[in-house]
């Protein structure tokens, strides 16, 4: 039986900043999770809470939705991502992407900067995968009940995409379960808590190194 605890955002913030840097000289931190469960939120109160922090700088937080070239490309953007980011981070360069456009179908022209900074945040599915934990600070784990997630999913872009995110669910499930990633990760996060408490400044662990029947769906 997993227990529930509430912890503070800040306190988080200030495990990742008081912790080793190994993307370089950069804090590298993976928010993973299956879709919609509430990665994009957890990462965007730690980034705020990583500002609070260090007087108003907030570290950059790249989504990978933003560079998958379509639904085909949920795992193999990595390259993209490794090319474009982690790469020049890596060497204290600043990278830079363009955004992928759901509507036009294509990359967008202007570049996103992403400075070598002291903290890099990647939220998205398979952002804690097996081949970037070597130089993970930090690895989050975001879950939520399927039926939940689904709802999550369809409400937030619509129903003419159910074909398309059923597809993603299973390459999600098998991703999940060939990487290991509940066993691997630092922490699990309760992304549909029932425990009462201020969303903006604390989160639901689950259980440190906790699996969780709900990352599978």
């Amino acid at each position: 039986m997993n227990v529930a605890l509430i912890e503070a955002y800040a306190g988080l913030a200030r495990r990742v900043l008081t912790g080793p840097a190994r993307l370089g000289r950069t804090r590298l931190v993976a928010v993973d999770g299956p879709s919609g469960a509430g990665k994009s939120v957890f990462a965007t109160r730690l980034a705020d809470a990583l500002a609070e922090r260090a007087g108003g700088v907030r570290p950059p937080l790249v989504h990978t939705d933003d560079l998958l070239d379509g639904w085909d490309d949920q795992l193999t953007f990595w390259a993209r991502l490794e090319e474009q980011v982690l790469g020049p981070v890596r060497a204290g360069r600043a990278g830079g992407y363009r955004r992928y456009s759901w509507v036009r179908r294509s990359f967008l022209d202007r570049v996103v900067p992403v400075p070598a900074g002291p903290v890099l945040i990647v939220e998205g599915v398979s952002a804690a995968r097996a081949a970037v934990r070597p130089e993970l600070t930090l690895s989050v784990l975001v879950t939520a009940p399927a039926e939940l997630r689904l709802r999550r999913a369809l409400a937030r872009d619509g129903a003419q995409i159910l074909p398309e995110l059923r597809r993603w669910h299973e390459g999600e499930r098998a991703h999940f379960a060939a990487d290991g990633t509940a066993a691997a990760v630092d922490l699990v996060v309760d992304g549909a808590p029932a425990l009462p408490h201020d969303a903006d400044r604390y989160y639901v662990r689950v259980g440190r190194r906790s699996g969780s029947g709900d990352v599978t769906a």
